[in-house]
């Protein structure tokens, strides 16, 4: 591996090394000194076009429990702002002998773009409604961690589908290690051609979340991403917490030992109910806790792993 571009660009093998390689990392997060020499002399910079909390803070951490040196870039704070060009600036920075660049940005495809330009490795943190893989990877972590393996395991993806770069991601790696797959969103909310998909790729869809709930080994509620709509994709945001939001009434529906995940932020209130959110079943915050563990993995693989000749 020398990028994390999509995860198309990962066999199941490659999936499952990268998840039994965090199993390790987490428990040096779990350590009263939380530090290894492996990247020691490397460096990584974090070049964020979008804000993130959780993607940025965790890829840094990570970084650093490695002993590399990790940099954190935005748009605004380079000549880009200026009106230099993404290629002239990311050549600058490759220029400068750097091992790594995390990129998040809102044009869809833009990491790959990079990474044909530049001879360092070039780590996808989400990019438009394209990808985001390493949230794929954290969240398929920890659904294992919660449910063991996930072959024939039957998650729900549900919500603002439409707008996830999330969704992608997460679709190709359930899959690849075996998992059901439904979808569910209002059909405001389906992306366009969705039926085409479900052939070819082997999932189900739905419109009726308290039909599928109780099926369901795994509910993942997705953000509504309003920042993102240019339209009324949905009347209120009472109607669509009642029509589709996990609510305190639909947690009866789920069965015993299923789990709620949720990739963050959220919208309590909207896709989420409070009591959903917090719930004993719920594993978001173990969600972040392994973001840490699955990203120190990644840079692992691409910067130090076997057959890395960087």
């Amino acid at each position: 591996m020398k990028h994390l571009l999509s995860i198309a660009d990962l066999s199941a093998e490659e999936i499952r090394a990268v998840l039994d390689t965090a199993v390790s990392m987490h428990e040096v997060q779990r350590r009263d000194v939380k530090k290894l020499p492996t990247l020691r002399g490397r460096t990584i910079i974090n070049f964020f076009f979008e804000d993130s909390t959780r993607t940025r803070s965790s890829f840094e951490i990570a970084g650093k429990w490695m002993s590399a040196d990790t940099i954190n870039l935005t748009g605004k704070g380079t000549a880009i702002s200026k009106g230099e060009s993404l290629r002239d600036t990311v050549l600058t920075i490759n220029a400068m002998g750097v091992d790594m660049i995390i990129v998040r940005h809102p044009a869809s495809g833009a990491p790959r773009q990079i990474a044909e330009w530049v001879d360092c490795s070039v780590v996808n943190a989400g990019d438009g409604t394209h990808e985001h893989p390493s949230q794929a990877l954290l969240d398929a972590y920890t659904l294992r961690a919660a449910l063991g393996d996930l072959a024939g395991r039957h998650v729900a993806i549900v919500g603002d589908l439409t707008h996830s770069r999330v969704l992608r991601s997460n679709l190709l790696c359930l899959r690849a290690l075996g998992a059901q797959i439904t979808l569910v969103a209002p059909p405001t909310l389906m992306p366009s051609g969705i039926d085409s998909w479900s052939t070819a790729d082997g999932f189900a869809t739905s419109y009726d979340l308290d039909a599928v709930l109780p099926t369901v080994d795994a509910v993942m509620m997705l953000r509504v991403q309003r920042e993102r709509m240019s339209g009324g994709y949905f009347p209120t945001a009472k109607e669509y917490a009642v029509t589709y939001g996990l609510t305190a009434r639909r947690l009866a529906l789920l069965p015993e030992h299923a789990v709620i995940a949720h990739p963050g932020p959220m919208n309590r209130g909207l896709e989420i109910s409070a009591e959903a959110a917090d719930a004993a079943r719920s594993i978001v915050l173990d969600q972040v806790s392994a973001g840490v563990a699955v990203r120190m993995s990644i840079l692992y693989h691409l910067l130090a792993g076997e057959g890395n000749d960087q």
